[in-house]
């Protein structure tokens, strides 16, 4: 029977609980040793709509989700018209008995049905609200998957409401745990525990607030807009521990404008929005460019444009990032593939913006931003922090210096930064207007010019900075993948399913994508062939920047632009014989 490799969905209406139920079991697997990923779907409501979270489970570490799924806990009827088509033969049916739904839907299928008293269960044990704990003690009897690590994740997550809440909970799993082992004993699929160094469950959004504040991110202001609120939430809940600031500004324009003024003030500032609100900020993004202020910004994208699909998925924001903002001046953009990548970016992009004093912008989107991952511990390195803070003056560096020049003209473009007021000679002048060395307006147009040049020139200095993409697979394959960001997880599970099917296949995800490192690019593909660009957006953005820059023209082109996050499946189903 297989044991540890396997895919189960919950599903039912916003409000029954399906995320965090999800959230907790996928925890508690890890806690058994195992590795997950976990994706949640929404709608764009408090309540009402179909909600459903599917998980992954393997001895071995995945990196995305599959269409096919092995059980299926439904807590209404929709679930099961919704989902019954991605039952596996011999996978499981888990519903209430109480639940009417349309039994033809099995029919002709190699399907388990179990009608389990679930409602029951939870109001004689506990509560009917805890239907949904019900239901994956069945599951968890069903894979004898050992109940005790759910309980466990059952008294961390609601230790704060109470023993009364934790025993009632602990009541009804044990219950519908011995219900599915007395009457469903047995199941092709089953899930062990075993011995393992400690993991972490996380997704990116908590992975990349945890490395700013790591970096020693003092600032954060922003509006809240999905998918990046829980950044704002996490260092909201953080901010006393770390000595954090944390605005929840009137407006995303309020929000870049504290961000900038934070840190032209020598404070390591951040925000966080996704493309509505970055639009707006644009304004805000052009002004941290004059005044060489070190701003980070992470950009959560989804589908637009306007409000779009605000709980779904894809990557159009790459032109936005890359060319928002009026004017002409220098940034850096990077986009992380996995969850280490975006801790280690939230520490990465604070030491680049400071370095090179220009806005950091670190990608994102709404799969991996909401997904939870389980990651080694020792992959989130909280000992080894380089932190750099580039050019930045001592008070007697500065009082050195016979007539210190904030914005002194540089071969790499960078000047000399000093926190204002901090001596006696730190006292400048910073403006929107183009200004000299010294911050005085001015509309001469050789100092225009030159001051032009000068912001422009840091692009070039951080070449060498920006690495080239990552590989997974061998050097030398019969199919390149080329993505970015996180299409990175199913790119890779597709690569491994076609090399089982006898097609080697390799990856090469860009990460540092501004200023593009063509050099890099160029060697790192070399004499690949045939490329395929996999990109959740309906223009193939990336593919074009890679051509532009690079010279480098792709022979074919996945492309998703549904909302829906990619999966290995669609990523096979869609590869044309290149």
């Amino acid at each position: 029977m297989p044991i540890n490799d396997m895919s189960f969905r919950i599903g039912g209406e916003a409000g029954q609980g399906v995320e965090s139920s999800g959230t907790g079991f996928a925890k508690a697997l890890t806690r058994a040793g195992l590795y997950t990923m976990a994706v949640p779907d929404y709608y764009s409501r408090i309540r009402g709509g179909h909600n459903f979270f599917t998980i992954r489970v393997s001895e071995k570490p995945v990196y995305a989700v599959q269409d096919g799924i092995q059980v299926l806990i439904a807590l209404n009827a929709e679930t099961v018209a919704r989902h019954i088509e991605h039952l596996v033969p011999g996978g499981a049916v888990i519903i209430d008995k109480g639940i009417a739904f349309d039994m033809s839907l099995l029919a002709g299928r190699d399907i388990r049905l179990l009608q389990a008293p679930l409602a029951e269960i939870a109001r004689a044990e506990g509560d009917e609200v805890m239907v949904n704990t019900a239901g994956l003690a069945v599951m968890a009897g069903l894979t004898e998957f050992d109940l005790e690590y759910v309980i466990g994740v059952i008294a961390d997550g609601f230790g704060k409401k109470g023993t009364g809440i934790i025993e009632a909970n602990h009541r009804v799993a044990a219950a519908a745990h011995a219900w599915v082992r007395e009457h469903h004993p047995d199941f092709p699929w089953r899930i062990q525990a075993q011995a393992a160094p400690k993991r972490l469950t996380v997704n990116a959004n908590q992975a990349f607030a945890l490395g700013a504040l790591m970096a020693g991110c003092k600032f954060v202001a922003g509006y809240p807009m999905t998918p990046t609120t829980p950044v704002l939430e996490y260092m909201a809940q953080h901010a006393d521990v770390w000595g954090l600031v944390m605005k929840q500004a009137e407006s995303e324009v309020a929000a870049i404008n504290m961000v900038v003024g934070a840190a032209n003030a020598g404070v390591r500032a951040m925000t966080a929005t996704s493309g509505g609100g970055f639009d707006l900020m644009t304004e805000g993004l052009s002004l941290a460019a004059m005044m060489e202020s070190p701003v980070v910004v992470f950009l959560g994208q989804r589908p637009g444009p306007a409000t779009g699909l605000p709980t779904r998925s894809n990557q159009a924001d790459l032109n936005l990032a890359l060319y928002a903002g009026h004017g002409e001046f220098s940034r850096i953009v990077l986009s992380p593939h996995t969850i280490p990548e975006f801790y280690s970016c939230g520490i990465r992009a604070f030491n680049l913006a400071e370095k090179y004093q220009c806005p950091v912008l670190v990608l994102s989107d709404h799969l991996i931003s909401s997904s939870y991952q389980t990651v080694e511990a020792a992959d989130i390195d909280l000992d080894n922090l380089t932190i750099d803070r580039g050019k930045l003056l001592s008070p007697a560096q500065v009082d050195a210096m016979p007539n210190y020049k904030r914005f002194a003209l540089t071969d790499d473009g960078v000047s000399p930064r000093a926190i204002p007021a901090s001596s006696r000679n730190a006292v400048f002048l910073t403006t929107g207007d183009e200004h000299d060395e010294e911050g005085h307006i001015t509309e001469d147009p050789i100092i225009a010019s030159r001051m032009t040049e000068k912001r422009l020139a840091k692009m070039k200095a951080a070449l060498v900075d920006m690495r080239p993409p990552f590989r997974f697979g061998p050097e030398q394959a019969d199919l390149t993948f080329i993505c970015w960001g996180a299409t990175y997880g199913p790119v890779v599970e597709a690569a491994k399913e076609l090399s089982k099917q006898g097609t080697s296949a390799n990856v090469l995800c860009f990460v540092d994508i501004w200023p593009f490192p063509v050099a890099l690019a160029q060697a790192a593909l070399s004499g690949a062939r045939p490329l395929v660009s996999v990109e959740a957006n309906a223009r193939g953005q990336f593919a074009h920047l890679l051509q532009a820059e690079a010279g480098i023209k792709v022979q074919q082109q996945i492309l998703r632009y549904d909302g829906r996050g990619f999966t290995p499946d669609y990523i096979l189903a869609h590869l044309e014989a290149v």
